[in-house]
């Protein structure tokens, strides 16, 4: 089998590529334009096995379109797109272009060159600003109203994915709605825990990774953004994933299409930790008691936000391996020890 990775020298992509260079013995051809892959991580992954690496850029149609038909692709994991909220409010249309407008053209390419399994990453964000969230959390059912063009971007891609399969009976997808995604690579040197690849990109705003830039005194103190959510501590509860958990989820999509119809999926663990609780395991974890601010809440933030993964854990026989919120943190901070360092950087 024949595997196109797009964006797959990217954080996400690359813990999937990781993994089916382990667990595979499929023909792995990653696309990326590296404006926020990382090079590093490509000779990382060098070194489990071989692969193919076309550096382009998804705009560019034609070219596109040739990887697809001289690869012969069975299978495309997309993850490439612009993935920052605050920016695609800001700029707009770069989201739909990048993320929508690209994605369709990827989509059509597969659909004239016979790929029959299209695997899509999408965002929690197409659920956008939840109200009245049941007890066990949001499931796929749950109305979409993104309410911001990042968000928005990802819905009108999963929407030209479905419309694309209904009529393209050889062509299946499955796609993933992401929660809160962090740590990094699982792997241990002497028993001890030693990620070989993990989130390269700078600026990033995931809370795990601003946690761990402060552990390592990269930053001097962090903020919390609003105390007075209607939660047990005032601070807004989300639900965090473990990369490697996700990247096995990828991995399981190729067997579960061979015999199952097209499918969403919310990918969480169904259990919600507040920004306060995150702050005092990341401590724990790094050993380390870093100054935190309150500052006012943006706007947007739900108090709330927790999948209902029954779905997932029950059709794909997906089985989350790190569901420890300590080992999502404490591998955070051992791959941004590796980054202060120098040594993972792009």
């Amino acid at each position: 089998m024949n595997i196109l990775i797009t964006g797959g020298a990217g954080y996400i992509g690359s813990h999937v590529v990781k993994q089916l260079l382990e667990t595979t013995s499929y023909n792995i051809i990653i696309l990326d334009n590296l404006s926020t892959g990382s090079v590093k991580t490509l000779d990382t992954l060098k070194l489990i096995r071989d692969f193919k690496f076309i550096e382009l850029d998804l705009k560019e149609f034609d070219k596109v379109n040739n990887v697809l038909k001289e690869n012969n692709i069975n299978t495309i994991i997309h993850f490439a797109a612009s993935i920052v909220v605050p920016e695609s409010v800001e700029n707009p249309l770069k989201y739909y272009m990048n993320n929508t407008v690209n994605t369709t053209n990827l989509i059509k390419c597969a659909v004239e060159n016979g790929v029959s399994k299209f695997i899509f990453s999408s965002t929690a964000a197409v659920y956008g600003e939840p109200t009245n969230i049941p007890e066990n959390g949001i499931d796929e059912k749950y109305p979409t109203n993104p309410i911001n063009p990042y968000g928005m971007s990802k819905l009108m891609s999963e929407k030209v994915l479905q419309d694309a399969a209904s009529v393209n009976s050889d062509f299946k997808y499955v796609i993933f709605r992401y929660f809160n995604v962090a740590g990094a690579d699982i792997n241990y040197e002497d028993d001890k825990l030693t990620p070989r690849i993990g989130q390269s990109f700078p600026n990033a705003t995931h809370l795990i990774k601003i946690t761990s830039e402060c552990a390592i005194g990269k930053r001097e103190r962090m903020s919390i953004y609003g105390d007075n959510f209607d939660t047990s501590d005032g601070t807004g509860v989300r639900d965090y994933i473990h990369v490697d958990d996700l990247a096995d989820a990828h991995i399981k999509a190729i067997g579960y299409l061979e015999n199952n119809p097209s499918d969403i999926f919310n990918a969480g663990y169904g259990k919600g930790y507040s920004v306060k609780e995150v702050i005092e395991v990341a401590k724990k974890a790094t050993n380390t008691n870093f100054k935190v601010d309150i500052t006012s809440r943006r706007d947007g933030d739900p108090a709330i936000l927790i999948s209902n993964n029954s779905k997932i854990t029950s059709k794909i026989n997906w089985i989350p391996k790190y569901q420890d919120l300590e080992l999502i943190c404490k591998s955070a901070y051992e791959w941004e020890k590796k980054l202060g360092d120098g040594i993972g950087t792009k």
